[in-house]
């Protein structure tokens, strides 16, 4: 079992920063990869950036290449999404998934994804 924990949503205006964690615990170390997904009210969930533990190569989608950051703190169990120069657009839940296995297909699809976390609301403002 891998549990997850987000924080450090919150509102935030177009154009300014913010940096959200995910704290994992129990079989952490089992993890192929680690990603950051989002919803938004109405939408299906989409892929935004996936970190593979082991090597630490990173993809992210399209809608937030170049703005966005994953990275990971092994020794602190955690990774982060560096949100730089959000839109409104990006505003939806951000949760946290865990894979134990390396996705065969689409890194960005959900159901590639073993664990999930309970998911932080992030507000962009025009």
């Amino acid at each position: 079992q891998v549990q997850l924990v987000e924080s450090g949503g919150g509102s935030v205006q177009a154009g300014g920063s913010l940096r959200l964690s995910c704290a994992a615990s129990g079989a952490w170390y089992r993890t192929n990869c680690m990603a950051w997904f989002r919803q938004a009210p109405g939408k299906e969930r989409e892929g935004v950036a996936v970190i593979y533990t082991t090597g630490g190569r990173t993809y992210y989608a399209d809608s937030v290449k170049g703005r966005f950051t994953i990275s990971q703190d092994n020794a602190k169990n955690t990774v982060y999404l560096q949100m730089s120069s959000p839109k409104p657009e990006d505003t939806a839940t951000y949760y946290c998934a865990a894979a134990l296995l390396r996705p065969a297909d689409n890194w960005s699809l959900p159901r590639n994804y073993n664990y999930w976390g309970q998911g932080t609301q992030v507000t962009v403002s025009s």
